[in-house]
Parts: C-alpha cells; structure tokens; sequence
C-alpha cells in the first residue's frame, strides 16, 4: 500500500496560500532585489551611452564622471544584492517553518494501522528526502524565481528603451525557450514523482533490513535482502537516468534559446549602425543587456527544473493529509472507567483474521495479565483495548463509550499503551517528561521518575535540566525504558496496557519496578502483556490467549489446577 498524492489543483492551492500568508514579505523581496537590478542594468546604459560619447568626442572629465557612476552602480547593486538575499534567506525560513510545523502535525495524528500498512519506507521517505528537496526550494528557489523573473522583465524593458529595434533580437530565442519548456513541464511531475517513490522503496527496503539484522541472519535470508536492495535500486537508477534525460533536454533548448538573440543582436544591430538605424552604443547596450538577460534565463530555468523536483515531493507530503481518519470523535464522555470488549476482531490483511472475536470483561482495578504463545495476537489484543487501533468487527468501549469514539486527548486521559519499544527525544530530562504533561511541575516529575526506581537522575549533574537524546548524555536501554514509564505515571491513566515494557530490564529490577506502578496504580486496571510469568503469578487473572481467541481466563492457581495450556506455560517457565 502507498500513502496517497496529492493532485496538482491541491498542491497549487495549498502553494498560493502559504505564499499569500507571507505576501508582504515577498512583495519586500522582490522590491529590494528589483533595485538590484535596475542598478544592475545601469551599468550597460552608461556603457553604450559612453562609447557614443567618445565617438562623437567628449571630455577626460566627462569619462570620470561615467566611471563615478559605474562604480556608483555596482556599489548599490551590491548593497541591494546583499540585503535582499539576507531577507529572502530569512523569508524562506518563516515559511519552511511553517510547512514543517505543519506536517509534523499531521504525521503524529496519522492512524498507525494506515502507516502499517503502507510500511516505513514510503514515511521515511516523505519526512527525508522529500523535506529536504521542498526545503530547498523553499529557502532559496521562491525568492530567485521571482527576482529572476523580475529582472528578466526589467531588462527587457530597459533594452526596448534603448534601442527598440534592436532589441528585436531579444524575442527571437522565446518561442525556443517556450517549446523546450511546455516539452519538459508535461512529463517532469510524473517523472520526479516515480523518482520520489522508488527513493521510498529503497529507503524502506535498507531500513527494515538494517533494523531487522538479527532476524535477517536468524533465518539465513540475507541473498533475498540484499536482491530486494538490488532491485530498488535499479529502479531508482532508472528514474534517475530519466530525469536527468529531461534535464539535459531542457538545458539545451536553454543554451539555445538564450545563444542565439546573441548573436542576432550583434548582426542585426550591425546592419541597423550602417543604416543609420540605430548607434554602436546602442547595440552594445543591449548586447550586454541579452549577455544579463541569458544569466537570468539560465537561473530561472534551473530553479524552474527544482521547483518540479520541489513539487513532486511536496504532492508527496500534502498526500500524507489524504489520509482517511481511522476515528470521528462523537463527543460522548465516558461514564466510568471500565472497559470492556465484545466481539473484537482485527485483520491486518484482509481475509486473514488475527483476533477471532474477543470477548472481556476489565474489572475497574483489577490486574489482568495476558500470556500466550508468541503470534497468538497478544499485543494486537492489547492495542485494541488501548484503542490504538480501531477493531475490524466488535467494539472496545470505556464507560459505555467506543475507543474510536474520543478524541486522541480523551481516549489518552482513559488508557495508555506502553511497549518494549521507548524513545527519547533530544532535549532536558525535563522536556521529555513533559510530554506527558505540559504543566507538571518539578516535584511532581522527580515523584515521577522515583516511583519508577529512576534514582539515576538525581545523579545527574544538571539534574533535570540535564541534556538527553542524540549528541547528548545517552541513557541506556532500561533508563530510556524508565523515562518511558515515568511519563505514564505523570499521564496517571486509569487503566494501563504494558505489552512487555520491562522486557530490557534484569527480571529483578522488573518485578520491582512493576511493584512500584502496582502501588502508586493501584486504584487503576493494569493489563500486562509479557512472557515473564511472574506477572501473571501476581496478577488478579489470567488471560490465555491462542489463535486468536481467549482459552483460559482465571486467576493463577486456578488455571494451573484446571491442567490446561497456561499450567503449561508455568511448568516450562518455572523449569527454565
């Protein structure tokens, strides 16, 4: 499954928008870079205009005062340059800010079932490379497409006003640069979009083969990897090739349409000096204006060839926004806290069932242990009573409301998932505990991370104002896991879903930690999901579940004098 595109409508709607928010700022930038240019273009009118002058006889001093004003011109077509660039650079900031702020929105509230099914490489992909290539073109393309189109007008302007007929030849290399341009605009979208995806795949096929390593060697499946790796990268190779096929395309009709007003105004403008039609000062004004004017055709072109890359990628990234909602809150509250589900189904493809109609009762309070052999459907049970996914068939309901029925910060309030998986995120200690909450205060983090048996951050010289994640102080697998707990005890939940979240921590600091949410969660539902059967020893009940289906359910001793499947599973826990 890919994650959809966006159409060219959505994405020329969404451009003009974004650009219309910042229109004062861009109307600044073109202003201060037209000065640029009209000082730019001051230097071929004093030039052609001098070299009348010295042939109809002039004075040393009148030559000075041309030079003063030469000089004149490139100084504040410098200064202008100068500063113009420095406010574009800042313009294109503001608003690749905004467009990242915005997608980052967007992705974190993305359905995971969705994401799932689509696989890694296709996000990965959009939150990489495509960024980056609308970064780009955001922060400098913008602003020089249009001070290159402005200073294309202007010069063409300025060389009518010196010699119109001259400037005739000016017009001769457009219907060039037109055909070129319309030939490569049809196909380069397309193009750059393919490019896009088979970037997507390749980075999805390394990452999960990379992620996966250990896997990938316990079942001797490396040669398949590595001619997954192969393929897509021939595939990118191919589109590679042809993008650049189009480029080259372009960039010689380019040459050509910018090359040959050249040399016509220099052959035409010769004829029209013997006839009397025009003086040489004239023609070598606008010689040097077409010589100006093929620079900034030569920019516009490349930026224009960017900013296809720019919105193939960024068709890629509004795409994400296409996403359908897995859940449309009703704004029913939940009357309690106790949850239950009926009938619960769930098929990660369709046609192959994983959880074949699960029925339970979650007692308020109670703590409830789910074991089962592994691929039985425990965790994807689990992140159906956590309401991350919402069930295929049945219902998950808290206090007589669906899961799917709340708002991501209601259902939150309600029920937190915690897996072996954690993350940390670059910023203080404190940072990342306030993820959970924004306002929690300095003692009530510290609780926080004690009831957990987090004692090391006390430790820490800056305490928690200490620096944590990439480039910074490093915490280890069972800190980073801690730090993940700490935030649920700040979230303070009543009812908590841990699949397995103790599993990178020594058996004897697990139980004791577990210990320590028993108390301080001792009013809420616990639900565990682990291998690790003295969790299920201390549990209220057990849940067995198998194929999908929930065969035992009572509490420990129980089940172990009925002699079933989980009497089984704690005899060969207990011998090992």
């Amino acid at each position: 499954m890919q994650l959809p595109v966006a159409d060219g409508r959505t994405v020329w709607r969404y451009s003009r928008r974004l650009l219309a928010d910042y229109r004062g700022g861009l109307i600044a930038v073109v202003a201060i870079q037209a000065g640029a240019a009209i000082a730019a273009l001051a230097v071929p009118w004093l030039l052609g205009g001098l070299i009348d002058d010295v042939r109809a006889g002039t004075t040393a001093e009148h030559v000075n005062q041309v030079g003063l004003l030469l000089l004149l011109s490139v100084v504040v077509q410098t200064a202008f340059s100068a500063v113009g660039q420095r406010q574009a650079m800042v313009l294109g900031e503001k608003i690749f800010a905004r467009l990242r702020e915005e997608f980052v929105s967007i992705v974190t509230h993305l359905p995971l079932s969705t994401v799932e099914r689509a696989g890694t490489g296709d996000l990965l992909g959009r939150t990489t490379n495509d960024v980056d290539r609308v970064q780009w073109v955001v922060r400098f393309g913008v602003p020089r497409l249009l001070v290159t189109s402005v200073t294309i007008l202007l010069t063409l302007g300025a060389a009518f006003a010196v010699s119109p007929a001259t400037s005739l030849g000016l017009i001769v290399g457009v219907p060039i640069l037109v055909l070129f341009g319309r030939w490569y605009l049809k196909r380069a979208t397309p193009a750059y979009l393919a490019n896009s995806q088979a970037y997507a795949v390749l980075n999805g096929a390394v990452s999960e083969t990379v992620e996966q390593a250990t896997a990938v060697d316990t079942l001797a499946i490396g040669p398949r990897r590595r001619s997954a790796m192969r393929d897509a990268m021939a595939e990118v190779w191919k589109w590679e090739r042809h993008t650049l096929f189009l480029r080259a395309v372009l960039f010689i009709g380019m040459v050509i349409g910018y090359a040959v007003p050249t040399a016509i105004i220099v052959l035409w403008g010769a004829w029209l000096v013997s006839s009397g039609a025009a003086t040489v000062g004239a023609v070598t004004t606008v010689a040097l204006y077409s010589i100006q004017w093929r620079g900034a055709i030569g920019e516009l072109m490349f930026w224009i060839d960017e900013t296809q890359v720019a919105t193939a990628s960024l068709a890629r990234i509004l795409g994400v926004n296409m996403v359908e909602p897995d859940r449309y809150p009703s704004g029913k509250t939940p009357t309690d806290s106790h949850i239950e589900s009926r009938g619960v189904r769930y098929a990660y493809r369709e046609g192959h069932d994983v959880l074949h109609g699960i029925d339970l009762d979650l007692r308020p309070g109670e703590r409830l242990a789910i074991v089962g052999p592994s691929g039985a459907g425990k965790s994807t049970f689990g992140r159906m009573l956590a309401g991350i996914h919402p069930p295929g068939g049945g219902t998950v309901t808290a206090g007589g409301v669906p899961l799917v029925d709340l708002t991501e910060e209601e259902l939150r309030r309600q029920v937190i998932l915690v897996t072996q998986e954690h993350h940390v995120f670059l910023g203080t200690l404190a940072d990342n505990l306030r993820l959970a909450r924004p306002g929690a205060s300095e003692g009530e983090m510290r609780r926080a991370l004690r009831v957990v048996g987090a004692t090391w951050a006390n430790q820490l010289e800056r305490g928690l104002e200490t620096e944590v994640g990439s480039g910074a102080y490093t915490l280890t697998p069972a800190q980073a896991q801690q730090l993940a707990l700490a935030r649920i005890v700040l979230l303070d939940p009543h009812t908590l879903v841990l699949d397995e979240a103790t599993s990178l921590l020594d058996p004897r600091a697990a139980r004791s930690l577990e210990g320590s949410l028993a108390q301080v969660l001792k009013d809420r539902t616990v639900v565990a999901i682990a291998h690790r059967l003295h969790t299920a020893h201390d549990a209220d009940r057990v849940a067995v579940i198998e194929d999908g289906l929930i065969s035992e359910l009572g509490p420990h001793d129980e089940l172990v004098a009925v002699g079933g499947q989980y009497a089984a599973l704690w005899e060969s826990w207990r011998q090992e």
